[in-house]
């Protein structure tokens, strides 16, 4: 059966055909990074403004790439929850249309349970597992029994980690996307003169915490003087400005210093869970999962421990519709069809 999936939590408008076997035939993005790059981050309006107008001819990529058609789908999944409700209303309005006109059955999917199965697209996933979400909103820690079975054990209590490179890269001036910026500037740099905290990296919990870390990199912004003014409002892309001369090798010393703070902190956190819980397996997936130095990090605990890893490509790693999709089959086989009055789910707690 070919299950058309469709996406719009935030700021990607994605569509997707897959097989019920867990087969990708299909996986479009139109990204809306250079619509909100002047606000230095995501605005909800824009947002859904930009889907209405892309959804329809992304749904047609997709059917065309797939080399399907409507009247061959056997299902429609879309994203409920959580993420921006305009946008979410966007995808769901469409998908209940289309799933009517068709004649086929709807299924409203989590989108943290998509960015899980998206590790399922290229790669075989045994029980039980432990699996890391690390997004633009979200950084969790879920113990996974079976695809059923998915109990949360740590989140974050403030900034998302994705949330937090947007923040320090505002801070020093480095423009939007704040993730892919700081990876680029930091690679290779020398940063050991910089000590940033790695907040509750020892503690109990699985839980995790950024805004301390982002405190410090202000104050180490201030403290040095590097900027002749730094803007503190977090509202809209600051006024593009460089460095006082003398201090131009700070600006990639402190991003640098602040990412690897920011992995430490999330490699520690996820093996910590895979010990205490005597699992094999860790799966890794969200936005920052893309990062090049964390896949690294990751990479050289897994072989230490002799952890199995898991950390899907790059491209179903940032919000895409194919995960969607894959997390549908198990609402599919369990014949959880959502109705047409099925609403937008801001903030979905359990997975």
């Amino acid at each position: 059966m070919h299950i058309l999936a469709i996406e719009t939590s935030c700021d990607e408008t994605a569509a997707a055909v897959v097989t019920d076997e867990g087969r990708v035939l299909s996986n479009v993005v139109a990204s809306q990074i250079k619509d909100h790059a002047a606000f230095g981050g995501v605005v909800p309006e824009i947002a859904s403004r930009k889907h209405t107008e892309l959804i329809e001819p992304v749904v047609e990529e997709a059917l065309i790439e797939a080399g399907t058609s409507g009247r061959e789908l056997g299902a429609v999944t879309v994203t409920q929850g959580p993420g921006l409700v305009g946008a979410l209303l966007v995808g769901i309005s469409y998908a209940k249309a289309l799933a009517y006109g068709l004649g086929i059955p709807l299924f409203g999917i989590n989108h943290l349970e998509g960015h899980l199965c998206a590790a399922k697209i290229e790669h075989e996933v045994t029980y039980p597992h432990i699996g890391m979400v690390v997004s633009g909103g979200h950084t969790s820690l879920y113990r996974i029994c079976s695809p059923s079975d998915i109990v949360r054990i740590g989140q974050t209590l403030d900034d998302a980690a994705g949330e937090a490179y947007d923040k320090v890269a505002k801070l020093l001036y480095l423009g939007y996307p704040g993730g892919v910026v700081i990876e680029r500037i930091s690679r290779g740099v020398d940063h050991e003169e910089i000590d940033f905290p790695r907040p509750l990296i020892n503690d109990d919990t699985y839980d995790f915490s950024f805004s301390g870390l982002k405190t410090a990199v202000l104050n180490r912004v201030l403290r040095e003087e590097i900027f002749e003014h730094v803007d503190l409002s977090f509202s809209g892309l600051p006024e593009e400005k460089k460095p006082l001369p003398g201090k131009e090798d700070m600006v990639p010393k402190i991003a640098a210093a602040f990412q690897a703070a920011v992995i430490d902190v999330l490699v520690a956190k996820a093996f910590k869970a895979v010990a205490d819980h005597d699992m094999k397996l860790l799966v890794v997936t969200g936005g920052v999962a893309s990062n090049g130095a964390l896949r690294e990090a990751l990479g050289r605990k897994a072989r230490e421990t002799g952890i199995r890893l898991v950390i899907p490509d790059r491209k179903y790693c940032t919000d895409n519709a194919a995960m969607i999709g894959i997390a549908g089959i198990r609402s599919i086989k369990e014949g959880r069809c959502a109705s047409l009055d099925m609403n937008a789910v801001s903030r979905w707690e359990r997975v």
